[in-house]
């Protein structure tokens, strides 16, 4: 079964109906979107309900209010959508920037997370809001407004896959799913990025945590992934989990091993 499109309250969001599974719900990174995630879904049970949102500004999805808006902000937009489709206690997994949103919504909101996944967590920069945007989140948004998307996403998508010659398939799906940003969602997340501290928050975190990260990825590398991995308190540290032979798009580029990381997490939330 593939994915159904639909909007709610302004967020547009995919989703695959499950059965008596739990509900899993997926946030994608800065260049991406949800419809990234459809690879995974052969390789999950049936019987998981699966939502996977466009973030507020990417997609169909209004953005948000705030020109500099925080991890909690767009955290706000999550609850927002999962009470609106009546969704209570979610399996959470995010992907890159998605982990701030995620670990920001775990730390706000405990009690409606049986289990958190970050995946290839970005940490954030840890600029104060209305502060000097820090150079790597500047270079994002000026390369984005200088190149434009087709031009922007030919020259990032290969970085995020390990080997890239060997998967030019991957590459081009990358890429397109990046030439599809919109530039004020884009920038709206660009500064999230500056402004973010996932570090803060998976101190905060009182909700079963597991990280997992590409081998071989240099944008959100092993030894950042580990450190958001030692961050986690004792009680809710769960695994940290190094796919060989991967990049930063490991979901796509191993969706098999990723979706056995998504299975292990809802079997220790069972």
């Amino acid at each position: 079964m593939t994915f159904q499109r639909k909007t709610a309250d302004g967020i547009e969001y995919l989703e695959r109906p499950g059965g008596n599974g739990p509900t899993l719900v997926l946030l994608h990174g800065i260049g991406s979107n949800a419809e990234t995630f459809e690879v995974l879904l052969p390789h999950l049970p049936e019987g998981w309900r699966v939502v996977a949102w466009n973030a507020p500004g990417y997609g169909r999805s209004l953005p948000l209010a705030a020109d500099w808006p925080l991890a909690l902000d767009y955290a706000e937009a999550l609850k927002g959508l999962l009470d609106r489709l009546a969704i209570g206690e979610v399996l959470l997994a995010g992907h890159s920037l998605g982990c701030l949103m995620g670990a920001a919504f775990a730390a706000a909101h405990g009690n409606r997370v049986r289990r958190l996944l970050l995946s290839s967590p970005a940490l954030g920069h840890g600029v104060p809001r209305g502060g000097v945007l820090s150079r790597a989140a500047q270079a994002r948004i000026d390369d984005l407004e200088s190149l434009g998307p087709e031009a922007f996403a030919r020259a990032r998508a290969a970085r995020l896959v390990f080997q890239p010659e060997k998967n030019p398939g991957l590459v081009e799906r990358v890429r397109r799913s990046m030439a599809r940003v919109n530039a004020a969602g884009y920038r709206q997340a660009a500064h999230m990025l500056a402004s973010g501290r996932l570090l803060d928050d998976a101190e905060r975190l009182q909700v079963p945590t597991d990280v997992v990260v590409g081998a071989e990825d240099v944008v959100t590398p092993p030894e950042s992934a580990r450190r958001a991995f030692e961050a986690l308190r004792a009680p809710w540290r769960g695994t940290f989990t190094l796919l060989p032979a991967t990049g930063h798009a490991l979901y796509q580029q191993a969706p098999a091993a990723f979706a056995d990381a998504l299975g292990a997490l809802g079997e220790m939330a069972a």
